[in-house]
């Protein structure tokens, strides 16, 4: 007799996702979590940092506002206080998933769990013990990874851990390394309030795993509002100075070097898997995942992972539909979401948001397509509000008409994917889209012009 039909390892949002849709399909489910629920999103990721990002836009609209009428003379802000005010947020649905739980009688078990034999997790900490379960899933997520580059260990140099947690204080510079997501999110919060930020990316653009087009845009924009920004930029080492941290790389075949107060090495996470097995308990692994089939089973009988610590893609989103997805197999239930369909949205000013295939995806897999693009500099709600430059770009297939992919760099483009994921994982075309109004002055309504033109292409 088991104690549990089902433990989860970590309370991330794969993890407490499925959690609770086990505890739905009337699983008796325990969830083990050696830090606080939530896990990186909620405490260390996602959740502060956009928090963070809505305190500074607050701050570079209010000192936008003369050409509104507003009178910013004198305006301030307080790092500090932005720093409570994300804690603040964090608290809060920290204290929601934790009620979740209490609602559903999904048993939180406070302390590292460590898989120490088939069907049991043993739990060092608050809730020290012993438990069985028929089935155990694995979603203990990743950490941020520091490469060997030398120097990478001087004091000043920090993680977003580091940064989140208020450990860098109040800078005057900072030295980005990673023009991915987290470094472009945390280039905008710090260029918001002042700081001289310079980014310094490895790869040929910023945003290296989106559309070039998005990449490109974005360094643009960056430029214009003083980021100092470097692509192609391979880092040697970093060096203390009199003045600083220096940091020296190559690019096109010149050594070169920027100096700054801090640095944040944001160049990608870890799965993390430290304490996770117990001698001779080790899963398949892939490199440093746990190796994984398409129902998320490891090699390990009645023994699943989700998330960072399984995926290639390392979104929390991606997790909790892994984790859904999971919990469906383990109780027998259906599975109908398409997981090859992942929107990745990135909450720079103005926002980027992408799903599906890019126009050079598709054109390397053979596949012939037509684009289309509309501009947001004659959007009417885009100039109410005085936006950056940003498009909507779609891409269907030449011969079905089916869209295939989508990239938005607008105001509220992350609120706006959804639709076309929709779109896409329904074998919509543009037509079909054209059937529904769109109010205006919206952002949104720039989709109906683009969808127009794609049309126009494909009849």
């Amino acid at each position: 007799m088991f104690d549990f039909d089902l433990i989860v390892v970590g309370a991330g949002p794969g993890g407490y996702e499925a959690a609770l849709h086990a505890a739905r399909l009337g699983l008796k489910t325990a969830v083990v979590e050696r830090r606080e629920v939530g896990g990186t999103c909620l405490n260390r990721g996602c959740i502060p940092t956009k928090a963070l990002l809505h305190a500074s836009t607050v701050y570079e609209e209010a000192k936008s506002g003369a050409a509104l009428g507003v009178n910013a003379e004198g305006l301030t802000y307080d790092l500090s206080a932005m720093f409570a005010y994300k804690a603040q947020v964090v608290e809060k649905l920290r204290g929601g998933i934790e009620s979740l739980f209490k609602a559903a009688k999904v048993t939180l078990l406070r302390g590292t769990g460590t898989l120490t034999a088939t069907n049991t997790v043993t739990v060092s900490g608050e809730n020290e013990g012993v438990y069985t379960a028929q089935n155990i899933l694995l979603a203990t997520g990743s950490v941020p990874a520091r490469p060997p580059i030398p120097g990478l260990d001087l004091p000043g140099v920090m993680t977003s851990d580091e940064l989140l947690s208020g450990e860098g204080g109040d800078f005057a510079s900072l030295i980005i390394i990673g023009g991915g997501v987290i470094g472009m999110e945390f280039a905008t919060f710090y260029n918001d309030l002042g700081v001289d930020v310079t980014v310094v990316e490895g790869l040929d653009r910023l945003l290296p795993n989106m559309d070039r087009e998005l990449g490109q845009n974005l360094a643009m924009i960056m430029k214009k509002r003083g980021v100092q920004v470097f692509t192609g930029a391979m880092v040697k080492d970093l060096t203390a100075t009199e003045t600083g941290i220096q940091v020296n790389f190559e690019t096109k075949g010149k050594l070169q070097s920027v100096t700054g107060e801090k640095v944040l090495c944001a160049i990608g996470r870890s799965p993390y898997t430290a304490g996770l097995f117990a001698e001779g308990m080790a899963p398949e692994m892939d490199q440093r995942r746990i190796k994984i089939n398409e129902k998320f089973e490891t090699s390990l009988p009645g023994v699943y992972a989700i998330g960072d610590v399984s995926s290639p893609v390392q979104l929390a989103h991606v997790a909790t539909a892994q984790g859904i997805y999971a919990v469906n197999e383990i109780a027998g239930k259906a599975n109908e979401m398409d997981l090859s369909l992942v929107p990745g949205c990135v909450y720079v000013r103005p926002e980027i948001a992408a799903v599906g295939l890019t126009e050079a995806e598709a054109k390397d897999r053979g596949i012939p397509v037509k684009t289309a693009k509309a501009l947001m500099s004659s959007n009417g709600r885009t100039v109410i509000l005085s936006g950056d430059r940003g498009f909507m770009k779609l891409i269907a297939h030449a011969e079905t008409k089916r869209l295939l992919g989508a990239q938005l760099m607008c105001t509220n483009a992350s609120d706006m994917i959804s639709q076309l994921s929709e779109a896409i994982a329904g074998g919509q075309t543009p037509n079909h889209l054209l059937r529904a109004m769109r109010p205006h002055p919206t952002f949104e309504e720039a989709l109906t012009g683009a969808l127009e033109e794609l049309s126009a292409k494909l009849a």
